[in-house]
């Protein structure tokens, strides 16, 4: 049999179809514009699609149109080891978000194929729906659908989520074939760019993430009265922007006080009338907030909740909380863990642990199944734009981790 230390990433090969696929809804300023269910995502899609089919893999769609390769393991029926990401961007995204993710599952596969080598367990390759967006394909797998809530699935061309399924080969009405369980995938490992700034700046070239960060986003409403700037003294004011600033220090002590380093941001702001010589009379701002912790994340509403009544009382203005969002969190399966961590070692590689704190389809997957997600650097953290940038050699090193990581998982999950 092979030896592990003789199976590699050809990088060169890897980083040319990541140039390949960038050219894909590349824009003049460099950014890529590939939104899901646009032709060219369509474009991407068929491209990888192909090359699924090059390597002898079994293509499929399911119902919510996640795209899946399969190449098969020694034991056809073992439930399935899955890696993969997204290709579709933001509106102005960059070459690596998601891409990277997808591209270095095919050049798993591609290296195992080469070396005529097989896993004992199926290998999945997985891109998933729209992940920018719905994040249809990842929670179809995982049973999260909000079926009752069909007007979340919002997008932006206007069309309904039932006539861009079709598009794919999906089938709304159908969703619940699409799930997944423990009994046909028995681990999943996402390879994703750090989109922060924690390895650059900490000089490791490997992210160990613990998990996905939940999230709870509030909508909050500060009524004052409008009135006369010059004319009305300060201490019968009842201004909503200033009530509105108090509200912003308490969410950022909010968040410093907690030991686990949540985080929290006021990232949306109106003040009307907005006008020079008016005083605010109406603040609408929204709070986001996120942990890797279910109880942290309870609690810092809770605080939020205190901080709003109190600053009412104090500025004698109205204000109102409505929730946005509420996702818990989804923890890394120790074992995933803790085989990136002994792969990392074996290739000497520098690596810390991490959370999560954007959202990935391994949020989703990891509520059914064991979840691991693998990192490489940012430069200067930057993401979702054209400076987005991941050198080569980590684009590499990251395949290389994924590689190992899932040799060593088909030796440690039951077949």
């Amino acid at each position: 049999m092979l030896t592990l230390s003789r199976l590699d990433i050809n990088s060169d090969r890897l980083n040319a179809n990541i140039e390949r696929i960038a050219k894909i809804g590349k824009q003049p300023s460099g950014s890529i514009c590939r939104l899901a269910f646009t032709p060219e995502a369509l474009q991407a899609r068929y491209l990888i699609q192909q090359w699924m089919t090059e390597l002898d893999m079994h293509v499929s769609t399911d119902a919510a149109g996640n795209l899946i390769g399969k190449y098969d393991g020694i034991y056809h029926h073992a439930p399935a080891l899955a890696t993969g990401s997204h290709i579709d961007t933001v509106p102005s995204g960059g070459r690596y978000d998601g891409a990277l993710g997808v591209l270095a599952g095919l050049e798993v596969v591609r290296s195992l194929r080469q070396n005529d080598l097989r896993l004992n367990h199926p290998l999945e390759v997985i891109v998933f729906t729209d992940e920018e967006s719905t994040m249809i394909g990842s929670q179809a797998i995982a049973g999260t659908v909000l079926y009752d809530e069909i007007e979340r699935y919002h997008l932006p061309s206007g069309k309904s989520i039932q006539e861009a399924l079709e598009g794919l080969g999906g089938e709304w009405d159908h969703l619940a074939t699409a799930r997944r369980d423990r009994t046909n995938l028995a681990a999943f490992v996402e390879l994703h760019v750090e989109q922060g700034i924690i390895l650059e700046r900490t000089q490791h070239e490997i992210g160990i993430v613990q998990g996905v960060v939940g999230m709870r986003r509030r909508k909050i409403i500060i009524t004052g009265q409008a009135n006369h700037a010059g004319t009305t003294p300060m201490e019968m004011r009842q201004d909503a922007l200033i009530a509105a600033a108090k509200l912003v220090l308490a969410v950022q002590t909010i968040a410093l006080a907690m030991p686990t380093q949540p985080v929290a941001t006021v990232g949306f702001l109106s003040v009307l009338p907005n006008a020079v010589n008016i005083i605010p009379g109406t603040v609408e701002l929204t709070v986001d907030m996120r942990d890797l912790s279910k109880e942290v994340l309870d609690g810092m509403v809770e605080q939020l909740e205190a901080a709003v009544a109190a600053i009412a009382v104090e500025t004698d203005t109205q204000i109102t909380v409505a929730p946005l969002l509420c996702v818990e969190p989804t923890l890394a399966a120790g074992l995933v863990q803790d085989a990136i961590a002994a792969v990392c070692h074996q290739l000497g590689l520098s690596h810390c642990h991490l959370p999560s704190r954007a959202g990935h389809d391994s949020l989703e997957v990891g509520r059914i199944t064991d979840m691991g997600m693998i990192f490489v650097p940012s430069q200067a953290g930057l993401s979702h734009s054209e400076a987005e940038y991941t050198s080569p050699e980590h684009c590499a090193q990251g395949a290389t981790v994924l590689l190992h990581t899932l040799l060593a998982l088909d030796k440690l999950y039951p077949i």
